[in-house]
């Protein structure tokens, strides 16, 4: 059977990657993430996974024709709903927009091979999508394939230590071991639901699988 190579970018704690064993057992995952400390979690949750520690905008743009899949998680907090709230009151800085997240969408869409299946995700911004995406629970995705309407799971935010207790039990995962300089609570929140990141896998692999063995059966035929 032939080895699925598949791009995680971002990829912090994996919150997308950890169901995806349950799809697949011919994966082969390279993961790209900048924070050191991150990256010393991601290698303990998944060990066989190649792990990158460099730019992730960067390293796709030098090896996007590498892989079956790519999945990229750009930073959210510019565009997220929350932040833009709380900068209005003076809780955080106002900022530009981050248009990396666009950059990634316009380049995968024209660039991308043609049998190479994509997805980028976000969170649901404050303003309306300059590119329209499905939306999915808390987050948006744009792919360059048809995603199904899936269930997500649902989890009460609420403020406090009980959000994070929340979100432990919710990602299973214990979050309390990261030691670095991001909020815990922050990555914990924006974290992908491990289902939907297995669904969304899925729904691209058999899309794979379908071309695959299309062009096996011309093959025999001639």
């Amino acid at each position: 059977m032939k080895t699925i190579k598949i791009l995680n970018l971002y990829a912090c704690l994996g919150g997308n990657r950890y169901k995806w064993d349950e799809v697949a057992d011919n994966l082969e995952i390279t993961a790209v993430e900048l924070d050191p400390e991150a990256v010393r979690l991601y290698k303990e949750r998944f060990p066989k996974d190649e792990v990158i520690v460099t730019d992730a905008h960067q390293y796709l743009l030098d090896h996007y024709k590498e892989f079956d899949f790519i999945w990229s998680s750009p930073p959210c907090p510019t565009h997220s709903r929350a932040r833009y709230w709380s900068s209005k009151g003076g809780q955080y800085k106002v900022e530009y927009p981050d248009l990396m997240l666009y950059q990634e969408i316009i380049f995968l869409k024209h660039f991308a091979l043609s049998n190479t299946k994509w997805v980028v995700e976000n969170v649901i911004p404050y303003y309306e999508p300059l590119i329209p995406g499905y939306q999915r629970g808390r987050h948006l995705y744009w792919t360059n394939f048809v995603l199904p309407n899936f269930e997500c799971r649902k989890i009460k935010i609420c403020q406090g230590g009980k959000e994070l207790n929340n979100l432990i039990e919710f990602h299973d995962y214990d979050f309390r071991k990261y030691k670095g300089t991001q909020s815990v609570s922050k990555m914990a929140r924006n974290l992908v639901d491990y289902e939907a990141g297995k669904t969304i896998l899925e729904t691209a692999l058999g899309i794979i699988r379908k071309k695959d063995e299309k062009q096996t059966s011309i093959f025999d035929y001639l």
